[in-house]
């Protein structure tokens, strides 16, 4: 399902409230069900890489990253790990990607992955770091969570599965989206101001 079709449904359901009960079933399987068992290593996905420069290079087919947890738990810090192998999220204003206005591209903090660009984020009052469109959308995965009793829109690396946060329909322009993500799940690479170019989502 692509992001304007997960767009469409939420704007569509945005108010609606599931009774705890109807949904306690699906939260003990909850949806993001994978997919915390360990993937196929030999998978291939198509993302866009960028230099180190933050310049597009364009589309390469790579084996998705795939590690035991332990090792997940070795390579990461606590709260990356927490925030990233098991969807958890960042206290809000505690960080300072939320306030950086530094050009250049944020990587994912597990593969590397580059995930969201300095030119599409903005300051959403949220205390995370918000964009309005990933720096290109082969490189994310939008998964319905109902996690929380509400069905919302989490997000992902492609390459890795990393959750990064989720991604909500009240940004600004031109997508009029609002990826609201986790600082412990991004790693920033200064680049060349102009250098990221992005796709729109939807485009």
């Amino acid at each position: 399902m692509t992001i304007d079709q997960w767009k469409e449904q939420l704007v569509r359901r945005r108010a609606l409230l599931i009774a705890p009960f109807a949904f306690a079933g699906l939260v003990a399987v909850s949806s993001r069900g994978r997919e915390d068992r360990p993937g196929d290593p030999n998978e291939e996905v198509t993302i866009v890489e960028f230099d180190p420069q933050g310049r597009r290079i364009g589309p390469r087919r790579v084996k998705k990253v795939v590690k035991p947890d332990a090792e997940w738990k070795r390579l990461l810090s606590s709260e990356q790990y927490y925030v990233t192998r098991h969807a958890g999220t960042d206290t809000p204003y505690t960080g300072t990607y939320y306030e950086l206005h530094e050009a250049g591209l944020f990587r994912c903090v597990c593969c590397d992955t580059a995930l969201f660009s300095s030119e599409a984020k903005f300051d959403s009052g949220t205390g995370w770091p918000s964009f309005w469109a990933p720096v290109a959308e082969e490189n994310i995965r939008a998964v319905k969570d109902v996690s929380l009793l509400l069905e919302r829109v989490e997000v992902r690396c492609k390459r890795c599965e990393a959750h990064q946060g989720h991604v909500f329909t009240d940004g600004p322009e031109p997508t009029g989206l609002r990826y609201c993500i986790n600082e412990a799940a991004l790693r920033f690479v200064p680049g060349l101001p102009g250098a990221t170019g992005h796709d729109i989502v939807g485009k």
